[in-house]
């Protein structure tokens, strides 16, 4: 399934995504990101360390959840169910550099120093997208 041409410009803007993963005891775990959008694949792209909980429970389960809102409209918004499909360091940190020139407006993401673990790209491939 892809994300409808409408909510395109979500990407495009300083917009948050909670991310919904499962916890091993099967309860709920959200935690906001940056989001980006790969439109050839049709995936949903974020950016975390490898090591931290989101990126653990989905190696352990890659069931996943998402929702946006428009930073300009907070009753327009995208809403993703699906599966991640990859977790990859390949590109993690151009990514995260691209990213950061988004939100931050600077030109290399600033904590990447800091961080114990490799950068790493989820890729989401959506199975439900809801709009409004």
């Amino acid at each position: 399934m892809q994300v409808p041409d409408s909510a395109l410009d979500l990407f495009e803007k300083q917009t948050f995504a909670h991310v919904s993963t499962i916890l091993p005891d099967g309860s709920p775990h959200v935690t906001p990101v940056w989001i980006d959008y790969d439109p050839e694949a049709g995936h949903l792209l974020f950016n975390t360390a490898r090591g931290r909980r989101k990126e653990r429970n989905l190696r352990a389960n890659p069931d996943v959840a998402l929702s946006m809102t428009d930073p300009d409209d907070p009753y327009r918004f995208l809403a993703v169910q699906g599966e991640a499909v990859e977790l990859t360091e390949d590109g993690a940190v151009d990514h995260i550099n691209e990213l950061a020139q988004r939100y931050m407006d600077v030109e290399e993401y600033p904590n990447l120093g800091d961080e114990e673990g490799a950068r790493v790209i989820v890729r989401i491939e959506p199975e439900t997208v809801t709009t409004s």
